[in-house]
């Protein structure tokens, strides 16, 4: 064996034994993806089983972990430990807060408020989730509006907030065991987590790409009235990972900002286009009626307590999957913040986090579905037009002007969220797989970006090998299982931190003075 080759044999297997999150972690997965394969259908029953058994006996912790989240990181936020800065002391934000909000919101929400931007405000209007002495326009914003509003972006801050303090001011490594490593000494323990940690973000991306060509798919059928099938579903699947790749390769300033600066102008574009159309003043106080009902029944409706309660089947359905997607998205999720935040106050992360996207995605909401009550009065009769997850914004927009530009620049718009979604999984699974850098080799990069392309095709092409399982939902109900976990280590972390940030008061005073 040549000497440069055995040299090069050494160093990759000393790099692997110091950090195995890599091999591990693929190991695993590809195992899984085998084992498939091998046993479909017993595989899908297993997944479908314990999906249920997940919601059933832990549902109600989900809620009252997310309502704990946005309590504490309230708490934080206002109080004097807000002032803690992610960085040096006068240290300034390394983006704008239009860069910041515009990469946040790209990479936390995305693909989802155009999937759901129509079809979960009318479900939620013809099928009230309870009795309400509220119009039931108004109710199923408000419900609308608690299923993506503070609560999930409290899961993604309070990975953000942490992983933040510890990357910034306690200068570790970017990995979510980095947050315990002081209280787990067990090295193989905190390689656990991490490695179900990016386990979780894999099988997410997965989902999310599939879901999204799906309703590309969809969309593309709906303007041409053709049935496109696989081959169109792969050539889509291969045009997203690669332009993923691209944006991943150039990195957080030259890639991930500018596509996530592009998806939101034309989100705002399209916003805007279809308020113009649409009867404002009643957009306007929907929103405002809706928002204020939301934050004052907060509380009760995160406990869904008494008339507050839809019941067991309701929430299973809806809010329990709900936390959970959010709760398995959360430590991808917020890392990348985490990264995108060095030089903002605790204070200024948390609000942020907390205020701007929910805002956003209430006003956003308000609009399409106010705009979908409107058709539906004016129609007489409803029949289940808007029911289609993925044709329902395309159907939609077949009641306006402009219909079929409004539907190409609908399919760019998810090409593009879903890129921006997947850039930024790849980018932090290889912060994980390389040390905890916070700026990876792009060998790790081109790694991460090629197993998510080929695991998506595989997954894709078992479920048009086996069309009787549907493997995409079989993904998403496995995040449900793979977020447990997650739920019992975020109430683990959020203690140790809080004891962290109380023990850096302690050494800061002067922090409460300014």
């Amino acid at each position: 064996m040549l000497p440069c080759v055995k040299t090069g044999i050494i160093k990759i297997f000393n790099s692997y034994r110091k950090n195995p999150l890599l091999p591990i972690s693929i190991g695993i997965l590809w195992i899984s993806t085998l084992i498939v394969f091998v046993a479909t259908e017993e595989t899908y029953n297993i997944i479908e089983m314990a999906s249920i058994w997940v919601r059933n006996y832990f549902g109600y912790f989900y809620l009252y972990l997310g309502l704990g989240c946005v309590l504490l990181l309230a708490a934080i936020a206002l109080s004097p430990l807000g002032k803690i800065r992610l960085g040096k002391k006068n240290e300034k934000p390394e983006f704008t807060i239009w860069a910041w909000t515009a990469m946040l919101y790209s990479a936390g929400m995305g693909a989802g408020i155009l999937l759901r931007a129509v079809q979960e405000p009318v479900f939620m209007q013809q099928n009230p989730p309870y009795l309400s002495d509220l119009p039931s326009d108004i109710l199923a914003l408000e419900f609308t509006f608690y299923q993506w509003g503070f609560t999930a972006w409290a899961f993604y801050g309070l990975f953000a907030m942490t992983i933040g303090y510890y990357l910034f001011v306690r200068k570790k490594k970017v990995l979510i065991s980095s947050t315990i490593e002081d209280n787990l000494h067990n090295k193989a323990a905190r390689t656990g987590i991490d490695v179900l940690t990016i386990m979780t973000t894999v099988f997410g991306l997965i989902a999310a790409i599939g879901l999204g060509t799906t309703q590309i798919n969809g969309g593309l059928n709906h303007l041409t009235a053709t049935n496109f099938g696989l081959v169109t579903t792969l050539l889509l699947t291969t045009l997203i990972s690669s332009l993923a790749f691209y944006s991943a390769w150039k990195g957080v300033n030259k890639g991930i900002q500018v596509l996530s600066k592009i998806n939101i102008l034309i989100t705002l574009a399209v916003l805007f286009f279809t308020f113009s159309q649409s009867d404002i003043l009643k957009v306007v106080g929907n929103f405002l009626e809706a928002g204020f009902h939301y934050i004052m029944d907060f509380i009760p409706m995160s406990l869904a307590y008494g008339s507050y309660d839809p019941g067991l089947t309701f929430l299973t359905d809806w809010t329990f999957y709900y936390w959970a997607f959010w709760l398995a998205w959360a430590p991808f999720t917020g890392i990348f913040i985490a990264r995108i935040s060095k030089g903002r106050s605790l204070r200024q992360l948390l609000l942020g986090v907390l205020i701007i996207p929910s805002l956003g995605t209430f006003f956003w909401f308000s609009v399409f579905g106010t705009s979908a009550f409107q058709l539906i009065e004016g129609w007489e009769s409803y029949n289940n037009e808007f029911d289609g997850v993925f044709s329902s914004i395309f159907v939609f927009f077949g009641n306006y002007p402009f219909a079929t530009f409004l539907n190409i620049t609908t399919i760019v718009l998810l090409i593009g969220f879903l890129v921006t979604s997947v850039d930024s999984a790849v980018f932090v699974l290889s912060m994980f797989s390389d040390s905890g850098k916070k700026d990876p080799s792009k060998k790790h990069r081109l790694i991460w970006s090629l197993f998510i392309f080929l695991a998506t095709i595989a997954l894709i092409l078992l479920g048009n090998a086996k069309p009787e399982i549907n493997i995409l939902i079989a993904a998403q109900k496995l995040l449900i299982i793979t977020s447990l976990p997650f739920a019992f280590f975020m109430v683990f972390m959020a203690l140790v931190f809080v004891k962290e940030l109380l023990r850096h008061h302690k050494s800061y005073p002067l922090i409460s003075k300014k």
